[in-house]
């Protein structure tokens, strides 16, 4: 009966061991939800670049569109 319960103890144990081992895999690893969320951030952040820079072309092409305005005579 002894070692029954000994058995036992350890195999759970050993799974407690390997699902810890696979949470921080899960967390931490190649694949893992901090590089999702790093991923996710970076994704938001080039949107907004994307955005700013689209504004910035408008506004660029609107001046460019006038200085050619201005010059007579150049076609």
């Amino acid at each position: 009966m002894l070692s029954l319960s000994v058995r036992v103890i350890v195999v759970t144990a050993i799974v407690i061991i390997l699902f810890g081992i696979y949470l921080g895999i899960l967390v931490y690893g190649e694949d893992s939800l901090t590089v999702l969320q790093d991923l996710k951030q970076e994704k938001r952040d080039l949107l907004a670049e994307a955005k700013q820079l689209k504004s910035e072309n408008q506004r660029l092409q609107k001046e460019s569109f006038e200085l050619k305005q201005l010059q007579p005579g150049e076609e």
